[in-house]
């Protein structure tokens, strides 16, 4: 042995590779690849972050104790059961850093999102993927793959990048159905954008059950992507556990000023929330006439369906071209799709108007 080793699992874990945000010789692209608010951050959150720009010489505070009543107070949930970290994937792997190690198993459904492999893999852990039903998660599916080896099951719901959800009904069913020493993850990244009378966002279970965990952050409706900053709430031990896991000071300042800001200012939230349900439907509509199919979607986001991989992979060349970056979501085990977050009303328009003439020139 020549060098250091690190332990294993740790080489084994892919990188993440996240959404395309430039294309040379475009000056600004309509960037539709990572799911963020086009509408951009609160107005009160971006005064916050400047104003915390004057206090860069002080430790934030460890606790994020402002930031925890400001979610709690929005929410109705007691601050003592929250815990903030640097984006929910920073939680993602507290979680898997807490419960799972060598020999045991992470159980996710199989176009979930792709931090749950990553993170269980880096821990050493077993990714297990579980086929879903007409691309939304299968509760059943999931509780007879579920083994002794089992430590936790994630569920982002809405599923990302697939855009469907599971109704309460069928959250409940898992989480009742599970043995109690499984920790059950319900990743929430796109709660405020749903707007289904069957639909939780999970709150209600993380109080009711040992072991539930409900992630959320800001990176979405809140416009907060830059920051990094998300947040869990599940009873007090898991908690507990994962505050001894985090650093001392794993959010910053500025974030946390930001963070309670966006979390108060709800009529940005609420005209997110509007213009989101305007163009998702238009675009998906426009997409529709096109001949496409364009899968149902309760998010930010849309995956639409091409001819076949190949046809896919030609679009999003034709569509970067033309100045429109998508999602590439083969790594989801979707080769045939690309995800269209929705952006203003000029990126929606122009990303039709691009794979409107893409599919013109592929009939030549």
């Amino acid at each position: 042995m020549t060098r250091p080793i690190p332990k294993p699992g740790v080489l084994d874990a892919p990188l993440y590779v996240p959404g395309e945000h430039k294309l040379d010789g475009i000056a600004e692209p309509a960037i539709l690849s990572a799911n963020e608010n086009p509408l951009g951050p609160s107005e009160q959150a971006v005064a916050a972050y400047r104003e915390a720009a004057g206090h860069l010489h002080r430790y934030p505070d460890g606790g994020s104790n402002a930031l925890r009543r400001a979610i709690a107070d929005t929410h109705g949930l007691e601050p003592e059961r929250l815990i903030c970290g640097a984006g929910s994937d920073e939680l993602i792997t507290f979680l898997i850093r807490a419960y799972a190690g060598a020999g045991d198993e992470v159980v996710y459904s199989k176009h979930g999102f792709a931090m749950y492999r990553i993170s269980a893999i880096a821990a050493g852990a077993t990714p297990v993927a579980v086929p879903e039903s007409d691309l939304r998660t299968d509760v059943d599916a999931i509780l007879e793959t579920v083994s002794p080896q089992t430590k936790l099951v994630f569920i982002a719901n809405p599923n990302n990048p697939t855009g469907s959800y599971i109704s309460e009904a069928d959250v409940a069913k898992l989480v009742e159905g599970l043995p109690p020493h499984v920790v059950v993850v319900l990743d929430s990244a796109y709660a405020e954008y749903v707007s289904r009378n069957d639909y939780t966002d999970g709150a209600s279970l993380a109080a009711r059950y040992e072991n539930v965990v409900m992630l959320r952050t800001f990176s979405k409706i809140h416009g907060l992507a830059a920051v990094r900053l998300g947040w869990a709430y599940a009873q007090q031990h898991i908690i507990d556990t994962l505050n001894r896991l985090r650093g001392p000071f794993n959010v910053t300042a500025a974030a946390q000023a930001a963070g309670v800001a966006a979390m108060r200012d709800e009529r940005h939230v609420a005209r997110s929330r509007d213009h989101n349900d305007q163009w998702l439907a238009w675009f998906a509509e426009a997409l529709k006439e096109l001949g496409l199919t364009v899968e149902p979607s309760v998010g930010n986001f849309v995956i639409v369906k091409f001819a076949d991989a190949e046809t896919a992979k030609r679009a999003n060349g034709f569509l970067e071209r033309n100045g429109v970056i998508a999602r590439d979501v083969s790594g989801y085990h979707l080769p045939e799709y690309l995800r269209f977050t929705i952006g203003l009303e000029s990126e929606c328009r122009k990303a039709v108007d691009a794979v409107r003439r893409f599919l013109e020139s592929e009939k030549r």
